[in-house]
């Protein structure tokens, strides 16, 4: 599939795509005769992959590190059952934190009036003489 299939299937935009090239996170597929990048089903599962480490708060670099180890032909099932692990566990991590902010959230549908006022007054700038 071309560039733009590619980036069609995944909802990621060609100009990410060049970008995970040009910074290695993505390996340069092969081109067609005509010059044409050509991508396997490959790039699919990798830019998935990327999609869902981005929205856990990987960072590109910890992306990149965790492609190439699981590219490294010597990597051991045991690595792998560890890498899996680590990133379940930082899942759930994710997962508590967004539970609190949902109590949280849910808290401030059940606070008094004049509290919500107050609360909203706590982001407000007030001007104030030096």
């Amino acid at each position: 599939m071309t560039r733009g299939q590619l980036a069609k299937k995944t909802g990621v935009s060609m100009a990410t795509l060049r970008y995970y090239e040009d910074s290695g996170i993505l390996p340069a597929p092969h081109r067609s005769p005509s010059g044409y990048r050509l991508y396997t089903e490959d790039y699919l599962v990798k830019v998935k992959f990327i999609k869902d480490a981005q929205m856990l708060g990987y960072s590109l670099k910890e992306i990149q590190e965790t492609l190439q180890l699981l590219s490294n032909e010597d990597m051991e099932k045991e690595t792998l059952k560890t890498l899996v692990r680590e990133r379940i566990a930082d899942i759930q991590q994710h997962i508590d934190h967004l539970e609190q902010m949902q109590k949280n959230l849910a808290g401030l549908l059940l606070t008094p009036e004049d509290d919500i006022d107050s609360y909203i007054q706590s982001f407000r700038v007030e001007k104030r003489e030096p």
